[in-house]
């Protein structure tokens, strides 16, 4: 395990418009002048948060898909971020793992915003997707998710020597109007899980009128936030670094001390 360097582009999106989006982050992804690792872009990040997948969905096999792998190869860098997949008709509010030589895994956001009535057209995923580079343990998570703690919480048993993560993901398109709860959050979802949390968030207003003022961050093992964008479009890219995560837990192992529990 040695450091990370990861980007995060916050960005408005183009409401319902996926050549606009895949062209305008083409554009920002290839402006990315420093050496990176991982390129973290929104949620639903070809459409916006959009309640029309009959219109919008794509197979596993199709152009945003197959867009991942190409703009992944060209990068060199591991490519993530959300989109509408159909699959064997249904539709999935789902997150590409994309690494640079095509091979990708993929997870379905376990909690659909009801408020926005995204459980009445999206399907529930049932699997976490903990990936892995250079040493480092991924969990990768889509907005609502953030709200319950549970779903990422460090599973503890007799025989795991170390926490089961160590960077957690949230992509999201999370509104204005409950900024607070995103920026409160992300950092108690590091602090009581003893690792990194980055948190990518569009902004602007989506096709509803709905406005998004970004907050998109980077917290550190205790809950620090050591990045940070608001209300305007912006990229980071930042090294995480090993040894502050490693010194966290060594110091204050607190997550030993964690209750074993299991999700069914």
């Amino acid at each position: 395990m040695s450091d990370l360097t990861i980007s995060i582009i916050q960005t408005d999106l183009f409401w319902e418009d996926k050549t606009a989006n895949l062209e305008m982050f083409e554009r920002k992804i290839m402006g990315i002048s420093e050496k990176t690792e991982v390129i973290i872009l929104p949620e639903m990040f070809t459409t916006g948060f959009s309640m029309r997948p009959k219109v919008f969905a794509e197979t596993m096999d199709g152009y945003s898909v197959e867009w991942m792998k190409r703009i992944a190869a060209q990068k060199k860098a591991i490519l993530t971020g959300s989109l509408i997949i159909e699959e064997d008709g249904l539709y999935y509010n789902r997150l590409i793992w994309m690494l640079p030589n095509g091979v990708y895994g993929h997870y379905d956001k376990r909690h659909c915003f009801s408020l926005a009535g995204e459980d009445e057209h999206y399907c529930s995923g049932a699997k976490r997707l903990i990936a892995s580079v250079k040493g480092w343990r991924i969990n990768l998570c889509i907005c609502y998710d953030l709200r319950f703690p549970v779903w990422t919480r460090q599973v503890i048993s007799e025989d795991i020597e170390q926490p089961e993560y160590d960077l957690l993901v949230y992509v999201a398109n999370w509104p204005d109007r409950r900024v607070n709860a995103w920026r409160t959050l992300l950092p108690a979802r590091a602090i009581e899980n003893q690792c990194f949390v980055v948190g990518v968030n569009r902004v602007g207003h989506d096709g509803n009128g709905v406005y998004h003022s970004g907050y998109s961050l980077i917290s550190d093992p205790l809950g620090e936030v050591c990045q940070l964008l608001t209300h305007e479009e912006g990229i980071i890219t930042t090294t995480l670094v090993k040894k502050q995560l490693d010194d966290v837990r060594t110091q204050m192992p607190f997550w030993k001390d964690g209750d074993p529990f299991l999700i069914i």
